[in-house]
Parts: structure tokens; C-alpha cells; sequence
């Protein structure tokens, strides 16, 4: 089988070796899918500064080839989608089933892809913030894997108007198809009429920002990796909220809240109401995936196809 390896000094590229055994509680997949995220870019950074090499996980999709010993709920034949921890960028690939849900046969790879993780953080982040009909949202990160979806979600579910904050005004176009009602970019002064629910996939000064573009009783939903500080005195005037959210914890603390969410996501994809984008690369060309999202130049989810 391929598999990416990722060298610590030297561009990734496609080596041969066997495919893996599942260990005791583990599957083993046949990988359609793998999802390139600022997450590998950052990790590919970090490793070159340090000169070791890695071997990422990821979001895949694939196919159920192989069962270890204690596997329950799982059989042969199953298509999944969800997490691994190491190796995603192969053809094969072990995971943990307890990280994997079902994925409709008729759904396209990278469409299954996009809402096995950035679909579901989307939703979710929506939830965390306690959204409701005919409330405003605005989304940061807006042309993003996850902040397309969130756009497109808000659209779905009723919201009175959607808000998309994009780093470059060159990705206002792709975010208005996506349902935006209105586009900002982060360096405007100003990101219009106060919204009700602020869903930041950005971090750092951006959640101070934020916090200042919401109405009174808004709610903003911290769920990136970029930190940031909140003003406590912004909080008190309007009586606004800031929730940190991640879906790891989620998953661990509620795991029937994300069954649900994700039969919400698969229900609203049949019916038409959600488009997920993405941008697909053969695996072998790893190289330009990554470049693509570390220029932030990504319309949607950036993904590999192994077939």
C-alpha cells in the first residue's frame, strides 16, 4: 500500500510498504478520503523546526476491511468516517471504532468528509451557542472546511441573517454561495449591525473583536486553537456570553449528543439543504494540498482521494 512520509527536512512523498493489522479493538480501514487541515500544517511546521519526523492522524472516510480481536458493532463492509490518531495519508489505516460513525453508501467521499468533522463542529458550535430562528450569526474563518458549513448551517436552521468574516475579500464571492446574507473582512473597522451568535474559528485578537460585535445577550462560541483574550467589562456590558467549545469533549462527555448531531447532518444533506465544498487532490500530491491551506487560499475542505 502508499503512505505519505513525512521526513523531518525533506518535501513528503509516496513510500510503499505492507498494510497494517488491526490490534485488538481496532479496524482497519481502506481509506477513500483524508482531510488536509491547518492542523497538519501546524504539526509540519513545528516538526521542521525540531527536525523529527511525523506520522499525522486526520479526518478519513473509508471502508471496513479488517477486524481485531474484541471489535463490536462494526463488520466487514461497513462505510465509516471519523478520526485516527497516526498515519490518516495511506491507503490503509487502522483506527479506533469508538472515533468512527456510519457513512451513507450514496454520499460522495469528500462531501462524507467534510461533515465527519467540520460539518459536526459547525452544528455543533451552533448548539453550544444556544442558537434559535431568526437570531443573526456571524461566522469567522468563513471560507473555511468548517466556517463554509456553518454558514450554510445557520441558512438551514432559520437564522434572520448570516454574517461571513473572511481574511481576504477575494473569498467573498465563494461565501455569498455559500448563504451569506453579508461579508466583512477582519481588518474593517467595523462588522455591521451587532449579531446575536459569533461562532470564532480564528482566535487571538479576533475573539476581543468578537466579543464587541455582538448584540446584547450574544453569544460567542470559542472553538479554535488560537487562544485570546476576553475583556470581562465587554462581557458585563449587554450582558454578553463567551462558551469555549471543542468536540472532543463533546464526544467524551456526551456522546449521544453527537449521534444526534450527526444523523441532523446526513438528514439536512439528503434533503438538499447543505453543499459541502472542497478542493480534491490525488494523495500523491500532498505537497500542493498542504501549500494550498497554509496560504489560507482553501475554498472549503482541502482533501486527498487514495482511489
Amino acid at each position: 500500500m502508499r503512505r505519505i512520509c513525512f521526513a523531518a527536512g525533506r518535501p513528503a512523498e509516496v513510500v510503499e510498504e505492507p498494510p497494517p493489522l488491526p490490534g485488538p479493538g481496532q479496524l482497519l480501514l481502506r481509506v477513500e478520503a483524508v482531510g488536509v487541515g491547518v492542523a497538519l500544517v501546524r504539526l509540519l511546521a513545528a516538526a521542521g523546526v525540531r527536525g523529527e519526523p511525523v506520522r499525522p492522524g486526520g479526518e478519513v472516510v473509508g471502508t471496513v476491511v479488517g477486524l481485531g480481536v474484541d471489535v463490536s458493532g462494526f463488520e466487514v463492509g461497513d462505510r465509516v468516517g471519523g478520526v485516527v490518531f497516526a498515519d490518516a495519508f495511506a491507503d490503509q489505516v487502522v483506527a479506533d471504532p469508538r472515533l468512527l460513525s456510519r457513512v451513507p453508501t450514496e454520499v460522495d467521499a469528500a462531501s462524507a468528509l467534510a461533515l465527519v468533522r467540520g460539518g459536526l463542529i459547525a452544528l455543533s458550535t451552533l448548539r453550544a451557542g444556544h442558537f434559535a430562528p431568526g437570531e443573526s450569526v456571524l461566522v469567522t474563518a468563513a471560507a473555511s472546511g468548517t466556517g463554509h458549513l456553518a454558514v450554510q448551517l445557520a441558512q438551514a436552521l432559520g437564522a434572520g441573517r448570516v454574517v461571513a468574516a473572511v481574511g481576504a475579500a477575494d473569498k467573498s464571492d465563494f461565501v455569498r454561495r455559500c448563504g451569506a446574507d453579508e461579508v466583512v473582512t477582519y481588518a474593517e473597522p467595523s462588522w455591521g449591525e451587532p449579531v446575536d451568535v459569533l461562532l470564532d474559528g480564528v482566535g487571538g485578537e479576533l475573539v476581543r473583536r468578537g466579543v464587541a460585535a455582538l448584540a446584547s445577550f450574544g453569544r460567542l462560541v470559542a472553538f479554535s486553537a488560537g487562544g485570546g483574550g476576553v475583556d470581562v467589562d465587554a462581557l458585563l456590558d449587554g450582558a454578553r456570553s463567551v462558551v469555549g467549545f471543542t468536540i472532543g469533549q463533546l464526544h467524551r462527555a456526551r456522546p449521544e449528543v453527537v449521534e444526534r448531531h450527526r444523523a441532523e447532518l446526513w438528514d439536512l444533506l439528503a434533503a438538499g439543504r447543505l453543499e459541502p465544498r472542497h478542493t480534491d487532490f490525488p494523495l500523491d500530491r500532498i505537497g500542493e494540498a498542504v501549500e494550498l491551506v497554509r496560504a489560507r487560499a482553501n475554498r472549503g475542505r482541502v482533501v486527498l482521494r487514495t482511489g
